[in-house]
């Protein structure tokens, strides 16, 4: 069916989809689009590892609230960069805008390597947010869209957790370009953003070979396309499975109709889901505070109150990236089991009040640091997990062709929320341990807050299909098409 033939079509897309066996097909999918996950937690890790770096003569010479700002900047960028590409990659399609958001965050990357002040520095960093804010956009929805519904939840969870493998590998990373024995220190923190973007390079070659969503070509019109690609998946996945697929149970019918607007996405937000809108508001602000908040400013903490080196400062990011990648890792696959929303809130509930406790107790002075990475690391166990279940919540219960833009529409508010925190908490740490005791309370808090907007307003979305989850709009009967979906 072309796009402009105006013709209703019964298909089978979905369901053919959703049916599938996990085979090595799926694993290349998680490989080449989850790697987003891992080049932003490469990059968060690699500049919170150098932010003391940077404040030295032979860097950039800036102050503590300058490196929180320039993490600002980042967050900035990705909140532009979510906005533009989000809008792009409902329109236009999954695969073409996840190849060129990569490469513009390979090649803001590069730049950043060249800075030479605080504003050219801020300005690069901004470009490079604007990749990864693309890149959230169109890999959450070509994942969701690609992967069955009875294993989306934990394998979103575990790509998401591959943030943290990133944080490991820049931590790492950082112990030895930072290193002054080894490289001047002028020149060590610029190589940690040229690994960066040799990292992309390789993806892109992976990348290419992922097919566009075949959900997204069956509601736009292009079903033919559509049955091509999901035959060849069939194909691939009975080659490696030995065995002949089961049959397909179920049908949905599509209409042609013109392509989503920023008009459409208000609608559909504020009028038919205003429950989920409230819902994915307060789970994403409340996590992105908190960990813009912690994340970008944990290095600052340990240099100035446990005297640990700026050179070394990757060694203390380890464990604490190990408790993040950890916590999907492990809890992943309860949230389809256990369940969405009481596991979701659980965890959420616990990051909170685990952070206030440890908070307090770094107040009256009682933690070593020893204590305190511990403390950290089982904290973010949890909050990884809910964080990374908010993401999954937002990009499942809302209509395919809005995926992309209500995606973005969170993240950009989460990030908004939390655009200020890595700057405000910068200044908490140059002040006080008093002030870092009250900033953590209120990361806490906000934690808390989301456990209890989730018990509200959760969705039972394990083991259902995004079309059981939210309709398509193409599904919708109007005066013209009057059928209704299988």
């Amino acid at each position: 069916m072309s796009a402009e033939s105006g013709i209703s079509i019964t298909t089978n897309i979905p369901q053919r989809m959703d049916r599938l066996p996990w085979a090595r097909w799926h694993w290349r999918v998680v490989v080449a689009l989850g790697i987003t996950w891992l080049l932003d937690g490469l990059e968060v890790s690699i500049v919170a590892a150098l932010g003391p770096m940077l404040t030295h003569p032979d860097a950039l010479h800036l102050t503590q609230s300058e490196v929180g700002l320039t993490a600002s900047a980042y967050l900035a960028g990705s909140v532009v960069g979510a906005l533009v590409f989000s809008y792009l990659t409902d329109r236009q399609g999954r695969k073409k805008w996840f190849m060129i958001t990569l490469a513009l965050y390979l090649t803001a990357t590069v730049l950043t390597a060249l800075s030479w002040d605080l504003t050219s520095f801020m300005f690069f960093r901004f470009l490079t947010g604007a990749g990864i804010g693309g890149e959230y956009a169109a890999i959450n929805s070509a994942i969701d869209e690609l992967i069955p519904a009875q294993s989306r939840g934990h394998t979103d969870l575990a790509i998401n957790g591959t943030w943290w493998l990133g944080s490991a590998a820049g931590a790492l990373l950082t112990l030895l370009l930072l290193n002054p024995a080894i490289f001047p220190e002028s020149i060590g923190w610029r190589l940690c953003f040229v690994f960066g973007a040799v990292l992309g390079v390789a993806i892109i070659i992976v990348r290419r070979v992922i097919p566009e969503s075949p959900r997204w070509l069956m509601t736009h019109g292009r079903v033919h396309d559509a049955e091509a690609i999901v035959s060849q998946i069939e194909r691939d996945v009975a080659y490696d499975q030995g065995t002949s697929l089961a049959a397909p149970q179920g049908t949905i019918t599509v209409h042609t109709r013109p392509h989503a607007t920023i008009a459409t996405v208000a609608r559909e937000l504020f009028q038919s889901y205003p429950r989920r809108t409230v819902l994915g508001i307060g789970l994403m602000v409340t996590q992105s505070f908190m960990y813009n908040a912690v994340s970008f400013t944990y290095p600052l903490l340990l240099t100035k109150y446990y005297g640990v080196l700026s050179s070394t400062i990757g060694l203390y990011i380890l464990p604490f990236a190990l408790g993040n990648f950890l916590g999907p890792l492990l809890l992943g696959r309860l949230f389809d089991t256990v369940g969405r929303k009481p596991m979701i809130s659980l965890t959420y509930g616990l990051a909170g009040l685990l952070l206030g406790f440890a908070g307090y107790l770094f107040w009256i002075g009682s933690l070593t640091l020893t204590q305190h990475m511990m403390l950290w690391s089982l904290i973010f166990f949890f909050a990884s997990a809910g964080a990374s279940a908010a993401y999954l919540t937002v990009s499942e219960i809302f209509p395919m062709e809005i995926r992309a833009m209500a995606i973005a529409f969170f993240f950009i508010v989460a990030q908004g929320a939390g655009v200020a925190a890595p700057w405000l908490y910068g200044k908490l740490i140059e002040t006080s341990m008093t002030s870092v005791f009250y900033g953590y309370l209120l990361g806490g808090g906000m934690m808390l807050l989301g456990a209890a907007i989730e018990l509200w307003l959760g969705i039972n979305a394990e083991g259902q299909s995004l079309e059981q989850l939210a309709a398509p709009l193409s599904s919708r009967p109007s005066p013209r098409h009057p059928t209704q979906s299988a």
